[in-house]
């Protein structure tokens, strides 16, 4: 996750007053997505398979950031 302003090439959510800029074509292969606020950020969660790169992971699919 990061901040970031829409471009023409993503879509653009509107959720519980958080804002989401998702890439369109990313979206496509992530789907579904959970974003999930905890203790100190946030947990990702989506039909990516993550390797061992991903640091905090509580799974192969979820990641704190």
């Amino acid at each position: 996750m990061a901040l970031d302003e829409p471009k023409d090439s993503d879509d653009v959510y509107d959720i519980d007053g958080f804002t989401y800029v998702v890439d369109k074509e990313f979206i496509k292969l992530a789907q579904p997505v959970k974003v999930d606020f905890i203790d100190y950020g946030f947990r990702l969660t989506s039909s990516i398979k993550f390797d061992s790169a991903c640091g905090g992971c509580g799974s192969n699919n979820s990641c704190s950031v």
